[in-house]
């Protein structure tokens, strides 16, 4: 090969490696590494299309008329000193009474339950452990309505010493949010194991001291988080509710909103639904920053630990 040959190839080299960069331009639907423009866009909507009928719902709940269709002005006369409104009409104020009360007690017998029921079921090393821990998980998987028919056909037919009303639907409720509390602290206590527990024993602690001491200020956090998750699923529990209210003396908030909508409602009952909504929120709020503090002492987050649970 002579030297004008090989120069020649030389320089075919290098006009391939020198293609200019509109050549080798990538439409953006065939790049793997683009940003998710169309996936985001999709996402958002989805956002924005949930939330729209509660914004509209909680707008016409400071209306200063009846209609819940026409906007008439901002107003405030539908939460307090105005003729309907929740301050003023004694079923609404009923209906929220029983729903923060029936909330605050089930959080109160649930959330120690669960507690006791994780420490428990991490404790337990034996081939039945796994099926008490599947056990322990159905009501999660249990649909709503099959949990609510069955308690009122074990409350009517076996235990008819338990009445149906605020005992029956206390018991409810702690029936499947026992289960809440037992996901968030279990895996919380595989995240955290057994070396502290451990070496507090080692230095002289006994077993209820070390858990007293050491285990339970490093389960506050998620102790919290459950316990917030589970006063806004009872605040938010209908279908179980209604099979177990018994009489108008003990109705809820959600089973008020399902029975008045039907009638003339008025801008009052979107004011009740404001409430449930906030207090649901800020009871969600409360237990992400518990979560959030857990994961902080952890190191990992709650995901991760919840991968841990199974």
């Amino acid at each position: 090969m002579t030297r004008t040959e090989v120069a020649r190839g030389a320089a075919v080299d290098r006009s391939a490696d020198a293609v200019p960069a509109r050549a080798r331009w990538v439409p953006p639907w065939r790049n793997p590494w683009r940003r998710p423009y169309v996936l985001a866009s999709i996402t958002w909507l989805y956002i924005l299309w949930s939330l729209l009928p509660v914004l509209i719902a909680v707008q016409f709940s400071f209306n200063n008329g009846r209609s819940r269709s026409v906007w008439q002005g901002f107003s405030t006369q539908w939460y307090c000193c105005a003729e309907g409104s929740i301050g003023e009409d004694p079923s609404l104020l009923l209906s929220l009474k029983n729903s923060l009360i029936l909330g605050s007690v089930t959080v109160l017998v649930a959330t120690p339950l669960g507690v006791m029921l994780a420490m428990g079921l991490t404790r337990w090393r034996s081939r039945s452990s796994s099926v008490a821990n599947g056990i322990a998980m159905v009501p999660l998987v249990t649909p709503e309505i099959v949990v609510g028919s069955a308690l009122y056909l074990v409350f009517v037919n076996l235990y008819q010493l338990i009445p149906l009303g605020r005992p029956a639907m206390l018991l409810g409720h702690v029936t499947f949010s026992v289960s809440y509390v037992l996901v968030i602290v279990r895996s919380r206590l595989h995240s955290i194991g057994r070396d502290y527990e451990e070496a507090a024993r080692d230095l002289g602690a006994s077993p209820m001291r070390a858990i007293r001491t050491i285990l339970l200020p490093l389960l506050m956090p998620s102790i919290f988080a459950s316990a917030m998750i589970v006063f806004a699923t009872s605040l938010d529990d209908f279908v179980v509710s209604q099979f177990l209210f018994g009489d108008a003396s003990n109705i809820t908030v959600p089973i008020k909103l399902y029975n008045a909508v039907r009638a003339s409602p008025t801008p009052a009952l979107n004011a009740l639904a404001t409430i449930l909504l906030v207090a649901s929120f800020l009871a969600v709020l409360l237990a992400y920053f518990g979560l959030r503090a857990a994961r902080k002492r952890g190191g990992r987050s709650a995901l991760e630990d919840m991968a841990d649970y199974g």
